[in-house]
């Protein structure tokens, strides 16, 4: 509850006396919240040990600290030679450039993602999917992306792996890369299939040789690949086993950073900017759904 929420409940319902004792009560209510902010790890973690926003922080320092793992295309990828490129390592280059400070990256796995940003990061990208459990530990920036789960196949067996039941079978090898919510969705859909963890860098040239059948992960990535690998045919896109929204990991309790991340977004998703980076990584290929 705000404060003016309180003045104004307060002054309709009980008059000016009872108010002045209640938002007496609601500003108790903000010093508890202050007081339970002014808590928990310094440096780049989670929050911070004062009040100070990390974008203050950010300023001063001149450097954006950003995460990624560098091995999910189109959003991120490491191309071997200690460079990271992508839709989303371009986008937070667009952010240091308009916070007007450099930009610093640590690369990590999806598996060490969340340590990784706790410890290290002011923001963390590259396809990440927003769901609860990160949510116990982290803001998200306002959605980038509606998503979901789907499979891709060789093409010319596409037509065997069409819904979880034919995943999930004794005789089907489902591929993953470790960590992430790839390796989760397998594990809990497909027990009764042959589960294989790969290098996610490799993963879908083990696809194509034949050392797994199929690959479920976000339709994103499966419409990317297809349209990348002539052997491979993504089974029912626009058609998603679940949903799900993609954003950037933000530090928790930090409302002025995420609050300028977000109006930051909106205006590259709004003027061109976003798409102006995705174009030559996807082409004419619609990453989001039509309504």
């Amino acid at each position: 509850m705000t404060t003016a929420h309180c003045i104004r409940h307060t002054m309709t319902a009980l008059g000016a006396v009872t108010a002045l004792i209640l938002m007496t009560g609601c500003a108790d209510q903000f010093r508890a919240i202050d007081s339970a902010d002014s808590e928990g790890p310094s440096a780049h973690g989670a929050q911070s040990s004062t009040n100070e926003s990390r974008l203050e922080t950010i300023k001063t320092s001149g450097v954006l600290n950003a995460c990624t793992t560098g091995d999910y295309p189109p959003f991120t990828e490491d191309t071997g030679d200690g460079e990271l490129t992508g839709i989303d390592v371009d986008m937070a280059a667009d952010l240091a450039e308009t916070l007007e400070v450099d930009i610093e990256w640590h690369q990590t796995s999806w598996g060490d993602l969340m340590d990784t940003f706790l410890s290290d990061c002011d923001i963390a990208v590259g396809g990440i999917s927003m769901n609860p459990p990160r949510a116990e530990q982290v803001f998200f920036s306002d959605p980038i992306l509606e998503d979901g789960k789907t499979s891709i196949a060789r093409c010319d067996e596409v037509q065997n792996y069409q819904t979880i039941e034919d995943i999930n079978q004794p005789n089907v090898t489902s591929i993953f890369p470790e960590g992430g919510t790839n390796e989760a969705f397998a594990r809990e859909h497909f027990p009764n299939g042959d589960l294989k963890t790969h290098d996610n860098l490799t993963i879908f040239d083990e696809l194509v040789a034949g050392g797994a059948d199929v690959m479920t992960t976000d339709r994103a990535e499966v419409l990317y690949i297809a349209h990348e690998y002539d052997e491979l045919c993504a089974v029912n896109p626009d058609e998603t086993y679940d949903f799900s929204v993609m954003g950037y990991m933000l530090p928790q309790g930090d409302v002025v950073f995420k609050e300028y991340v977000d109006q930051w977004l909106t205006i590259a998703l709004k003027d061109g900017t976003y798409d102006e980076i995705a174009e030559p990584w996807v082409g004419n290929v619609e990453l989001i759904p039509e309504d």
